[in-house]
């Protein structure tokens, strides 16, 4: 009975740990695109800086989401797989997905199906790059 203790408490630690991970990419996010936007600013126009800010921090949400996901899957797999709990899990993944979706075309401009399928990270790419290309 110990180990099973044990074994929870450390899902727990785990999943917490994944909670912990999602937020720092939230902060890191939000410092890495107002960095990037105040170049963008200065090399160019406003607009490319907050179109920058905007793709920039848009990807770092979709990367947290996508960690917090995983966060949830632990907790519900390996905690307490009941019924109920994965059913929560269900309606959260589903609201988060609508939100990754609401994102993607905000930061992209058309539906995630009608483009080749572009991961957060090369988003990040993207806009950094746009704004290098605006200051030149």
């Amino acid at each position: 009975m110990a180990e099973t203790g044990t074994y929870t408490t450390l899902m727990l630690d785990v999943a917490k740990a994944f909670e912990v991970i999602a937020a720092l990419v939230f902060i890191a996010g939000l410092i890495f695109a107002f960095v990037i936007s105040i170049r963008a600013w200065k090399r160019s126009s406003g607009a490319v800086a907050y179109r920058t800010m905007r793709q920039t921090f848009g990807s770092a949400i979709l990367l947290g989401l996508e960690i917090l996901v995983a966060g949830d899957l632990i907790r519900t797999v390996a905690v307490a797989p009941t019924l109920d709990n994965v059913v929560v899990l269900a309606i959260i993944v589903l609201i988060r997905t609508f939100l990754s979706f609401s994102l993607e075309i905000e930061i992209e401009g058309v539906p995630p199906w009608r483009r080749g399928i572009v991961s957060g990270a090369t988003m990040m790419k993207k806009a950094v790059k746009s704004s290098e290309e605006a200051a030149s």
